[in-house]
C-alpha cells in the first residue's frame, strides 16, 4: 500500500513508519516538526520507499495514496500546553484535512485518539463505551477537548460520507526516540536517573498509569488499518498491567543503577489518577494483545537515552 503518516516524524509516528516500510509499503511522512523530529527517521534516507515532507496539517494536502494514519499532534502536556490554540487547530482541522483527502480519493482514515479523552476517570478501567470526565476549559482541554472533536468528525464522516473511518484511543506509550524534554513520566524517570537527578513525583506517587511499549502499539495501529472497512473503533490500544508513580520511579531506579533521590511536587491541574484500558474489545476485534513486559521495555528505553546522551 501506498500511505501517508501524519506526524511521521514524532515518537510513535516514526515507529510506524519504520514498521510499514519493513512491511513493503509506500510510505509519506507529513511532519511540520513542532515535536517531531528529522533524526528520528535519519536511518531510513536514501529509502526510495518513503517521503519525507515538511508540513503542517492545519493546512490543506493532496497526495495519491491508498490509506491515511492522522498522528498529527504534540501529545505531552509541556508541549500542547506551549500553544494550546494550536493543539486544537491541529486536532481539528488536521483532521478535517485528512478525511476531506480521503473522501476525496475514496480510503481508510485511521485516527490515532487518546485515553485522554476519557480525563480524569470514574470508571475503571475505561472501557470505549465510556464517555468521560473531562474539564473542558481547563489546561489539559486543549488537547482532551481537541482529539475529542475529531473522534466526532470521523463519525461524522462516515455517517454522513459513508468513509471508512477508524479510531484508536492509544494509553501511555514508551520506547526509543522519546525526546528529552517530553514532559511525561517514563522520559522523565529515565533522563532524571541517567543524569543523577531527583526523580520528579507530582502528587503522592500513588496515582496509576499503565505503560505500552512503543512496538506492540505499532503492531495494534497497523492491525487497526488493515481491519475491514466496517470496524469504525473506537479501539483501546494501551497495556492493561498498572502501576502508581511510586512503583515506575523504584524500577526506574534499579534499572539504571542509579541513585537518585525522589521529590514531590503538587499534582498538576486535572491530572488524572488512575488510567487503564479495557482492551476486550481490542482483542476480540484485532486479536491484539501486547506482550512486551515493563522491564523489558524499560531496558530497551534506557539503553537508547544512555547511547543518545553519550
Amino acid at each position: 500500500m501506498k500511505i501517508l503518516v501524519t506526524g511521521g516524524a514524532g515518537f510513535i509516528g516514526s515507529h510506524l513508519v519504520d514498521a510499514l516500510l519493513f512491511r513493503g509499503d509506500e510510505v509519506i511522512a507529513l511532519d511540520n516538526f513542532f515535536t517531531g523530529e528529522e533524526k528520528n527517521l535519519a536511518h531510513q534516507a536514501g529509502n526510495g520507499s518513503l517521503l519525507v515532507v515538511r508540513h503542517d496539517v492545519t493546512e490543506p494536502y493532496d497526495y495519491p495514496v491508498e490509506a491515511i494514519v492522522n498522528l498529527a499532534c504534540p501529545a505531552s502536556p509541556i508541549h500542547y500546553q506551549r500553544d494550546p490554540v494550536k493543539t486544537v487547530r491541529t486536532s481539528v482541522l488536521g483532521m478535517i484535512h485528512a478525511l476531506d483527502l480521503g473522501r476525496r480519493r475514496g480510503i481508510p482514515v485511521l485516527q490515532a485518539s487518546t485515553s485522554e479523552v476519557y480525563g480524569d476517570p470514574s470508571v475503571h478501567p475505561q472501557p470505549e463505551e465510556y464517555w468521560g470526565h473531562v474539564n473542558p476549559i481547563g489546561p489539559r482541554a486543549c488537547y482532551d477537548e481537541g482529539k475529542r472533536c475529531a473522534e466526532t468528525l470521523c463519525a461524522d464522516y462516515r455517517r454522513q460520507y459513508d468513509l471508512p473511518t477508524k479510531i484508536v484511543r492509544i494509553f501511555n506509550t514508551y520506547g526509543p526516540r522519546m525526546a528529552f524534554d517530553d514532559g511525561r513520566v517514563v522520559s522523565n524517570f529515565v533522563i532524571q536517573a541517567l543524569r543523577g537527578e531527583p526523580l520528579t513525583i507530582y502528587g503522592d506517587g500513588t496515582q496509576t498509569r499503565s505503560f505500552c511499549y512503543v512496538d506492540d502499539l505499532v503492531a495494534g495501529l497497523i492491525r487497526a488499518l488493515l481491519a475491514p472497512a466496517d470496524f469504525a473503533g473506537p479501539v483501546n490500544l494501551g497495556n492493561p498491567r498498572e502501576f502508581s508513580m511510586f512503583e515506575l520511579a523504584q524500577l526506574v531506579l534499579r534499572l539504571t543503577g542509579s541513585k537518585s533521590q525522589l521529590r514531590h511536587l503538587p499534582l498538576p491541574k486535572d491530572d488524572p489518577r488512575q488510567r487503564r484500558p479495557d482492551i476486550n474489545r481490542a482483542q476480540a476485534i484485532l486479536g491484539w494483545t501486547p506482550t512486551v513486559r515493563l522491564e523489558e521495555g524499560l531496558n530497551r528505553t534506557i539503553d537508547d537515552f544512555r547511547s543518545r546522551l553519550a
